[in-house]
């Protein structure tokens, strides 16, 4: 008992504590990453944010965001959305085949780990490397290009389409089909035998346990792997930036234009305020992908 007539709360070292209660020190372990948050996503987004209101003599302005409805700007971020999206969703429905050929393996075999590690690596090869990449194969130099043009496909032959948004939409294909394969994976390994089990005991087919059970299951992590890879596109601009840099047809470009303009009109607050419009965009899409996942995990 204390002098007051109250009991003592005494901690593990038998020292009591004003309020009976004790400091928790399990936060501490969150302490590295929230600092690399806060430095290298917080901050960076904080300057961006306060920049686009200020124009290149620091005064405070509201024409940088009046800016966007440029047509070029309005153009590109049509543009931007359509490839994003074309590119997400094949994406998306074949790394989910390639995901569901592998589930069916053996989940110790070879050949999963195998495609898991290649996956692993492919989804991050990209930028001037992947374009190179593809300017080396199927470029006006590459073998494949000087093969069709020595058997007379005149179409592929003439047509410089790599460099154009058709061979961006390809070139994207390379690293969003493996990040489906790594995002959607763990919700197929979610889906129990016992349901397609219990599906054909009620006498159900294939076609029941897709459409009823297996099918409205996966569909919310599906969509939602939809949209990080939508995500992912959204905000490219090395691989784009290699293989378009004329008429620059994404956001991302435009950024990089503002800011290093070839006829010297540099828009620094303008590039911040194209940045804000992705910075939003990729937040919404961020979100949906979050609610997504969590309905999801309330089945898996």
């Amino acid at each position: 008992m204390t002098a007051a007539g109250n009991p003592a709360v005494a901690t593990s070292a038998g020292r009591p504590l004003a309020g009976g209660r004790r400091l928790s020190l399990d936060w501490l372990g969150a302490v590295p990453f929230l600092a690399y948050v806060g430095l290298f996503l917080l901050l960076p987004s904080a300057i961006v944010g306060f920049g686009a209101f200020f124009n290149a003599d620091s005064t405070f302005t509201l024409e940088n965001f009046g800016h966007l409805s440029r047509s070029y700007v309005v153009r590109a971020t049509i543009d931007t959305t359509v490839i994003s999206a074309v590119t997400a969703l094949a994406g998306a429905a074949l790394g989910a085949l390639l995901a569901y050929a592998i589930v069916t393996g053996s989940p110790n075999g070879l050949l999963r780990r195998l495609v898991v590690s290649a996956s692993g690596v492919l989804a991050q090869f990209g930028g001037v490397t992947l374009a190179f990449a593809f300017i080396a194969s199927i470029g006006p130099a590459g073998f494949v290009y000087l093969f069709a043009q020595a058997h007379g496909l005149d179409y592929y032959a003439h047509g410089i389409w790599l460099f154009e948004r058709s061979g961006l939409g390809l070139v994207y294909l390379y690293f969003q089909i493996p990040l489906m394969v790594l995002v959607f994976l763990p919700a197929l390994d979610g889906i129990k035998p016992q349901w397609r089990e219990a599906t054909e005991s009620l006498g159900g087919n294939t076609w029941h346990y897709w459409r009823h059970i297996a099918g409205p299951i996966l569909f919310p992590s599906f969509l939602g792997a939809a949209l990080l890879l939508f995500a992912n596109a959204f905000s490219a601009y090395a691989t784009a930036q290699a293989l378009i840099n004329q008429g620059q047809p994404m956001l991302s470009q435009q950024i990089a234009g503002a800011l290093s303009s070839e006829v010297g009109a540099v828009e620094p607050g303008f590039a911040k305020a194209i940045a804000i419009e992705m910075i939003v965009i990729v937040t919404l899409v961020t979100v949906l992908y979050s609610l997504l996942q969590r309905r999801t995990s309330r089945w898996l």
